[in-house]
């Protein structure tokens, strides 16, 4: 069977159009909501869950900072629907692309850089020459620190990427052995589905880890410059 590997991360496309945005827009409509004062177990588990990480994210936050509580938790939502809904089969992941994290790891990166230049301009500019440096090394060490703090979008995009994109080809070259293997030896097939089945749930782990991660890492960033 002669199948790319990377079929399944090729952004699919519906009579010749792109269907990426339309697989974008679809992971908030699984959100359920409540129009009744008194919600059931789903919303409250939701409410409570959403609280608790909005409370563990925002504490380091003075009143400024806490201003993005809203963005910060629909973003760590939308990543991890769309981490979970990517495990489905025959379904695209629209945050193994690069060019969809780096969308949104700059914009995120770049309010909360410009926010700290115009509320903390000589906080912002002492990150770029630590205190003590010695003359010789000032003109090195603003290079450093600048394409550090460049990179920053491009390793929050990177990182997301890498995980979620390694996770699914794992599954898939682990799949393939076991359909391989299904008409070999049936206790090896037994084994090898075992192990898909126990990384699928290790899989939803990291789907869920790396949207935490990725809300936590733009929340350090709006930290150090609020």
């Amino acid at each position: 069977m002669n199948e790319n590997l990377f079929a399944s991360f090729i952004a699919p496309t519906i009579l010749g159009l792109p269907a990426a945005v339309l697989i974008i827009l679809f992971p908030p409509l699984l959100i359920p909501t409540s129009k009744y004062l008194i919600n059931n177990r789903l919303i409250t588990t939701q409410q409570w869950l959403i609280k608790l990480t909005s409370k563990q994210m925002m504490t380091m936050h003075n009143t400024k900072g806490r201003t993005w509580s809203l963005m910060l938790v629909s973003l760590i939502i939308f990543i991890a629907t769309t981490n979970l809904l990517g495990l489905l089969p025959h379904s695209f992941t629209p945050t193994t692309q690069l060019s969809m994290n780096l969308a949104m790891a700059i914009p995120l990166w770049a309010g909360a850089v410009i926010m700290g230049f115009r509320s903390k301009i000589k906080n912002a500019l002492a990150h770029f020459l630590p205190q003590g440096t010695p003359m010789p090394l000032i003109p090195m060490l603003v290079i450093i620190e600048t394409i550090s703090l460049l990179i920053q979008p491009m390793a929050l995009a990177v990182r997301l990427t890498a995980n979620i994109t390694a996770g699914h080809l794992l599954m898939h070259l682990i799949g393939s052995a076991t359909l391989a293997m299904s008409t070999i030896n049936l206790p090896s097939t037994l084994i090898i589905f075992t192990i898909l089945i126990l990384l699928t749930i290790l899989e939803i782990a990291v789907a869920l880890i790396q949207a935490y991660v990725f809300t936590l890492l733009v929340s350090l960033y709006l930290h150090d410059n609020t």
